[in-house]
């Protein structure tokens, strides 16, 4: 049987500012070792340039005190919505995970700027968790970040 699509969001006030956040995801996230160090220990380009659609991207981050890694690809980057998609091509994910794609975009809502993110992924097998985790460490990442920054 076909695994059915699935789809996380979460959504996050981040005081720091939108257009600080897209950019420093987007055109440079090798500072997010310094910035989010809890989260992100490592961030190496692969191929393109950081911010450009088709560039691949390698990260070591954490996700409940373990070591992960994850190599993606960068897609529908959109400056005027300041939005990115990741798509994983290998990585601790893609164990228990087909077709993820992770992404976040930046709204304004009464002056206040929100960070969404979004997890679009197929489980390998139906006895795989959902990726929650995935989830409260973008939660994690962009408070941490917010605390940087802000």
């Amino acid at each position: 049987m076909a695994s059915l699509p699935n789809k996380l969001i979460a959504q996050v006030a981040f005081k720091a500012g939108g257009d600080i956040f897209h950019d420093i995801v987007a055109n440079g996230p090798q500072q997010l070792t310094e910035a989010t160090p809890t989260t992100v220990q490592g961030c190496l380009l692969h191929q393109g340039n950081f911010g450009t659609n088709g560039s691949v991207i390698q990260w070591n981050y954490s996700v409940d005190g373990k070591p992960h890694t994850a190599k993606q690809v960068l897609q529908d980057i959109d400056l005027e919505k300041k939005q990115i998609a990741f798509k994983m091509l290998e990585g601790d994910l893609c164990e228990l995970y087909k077709n993820m794609i992770i992404k976040f975009h930046v709204e304004t809502k009464n002056g206040i700027d929100f960070i969404t993110w979004t997890i679009d992924y197929e489980l390998i097998t139906p006895d795989n968790p959902h990726p929650l985790s995935l989830l409260n460490f973008f939660i994690q990442f962009t408070k941490e970040l917010e605390s940087h920054y802000g």
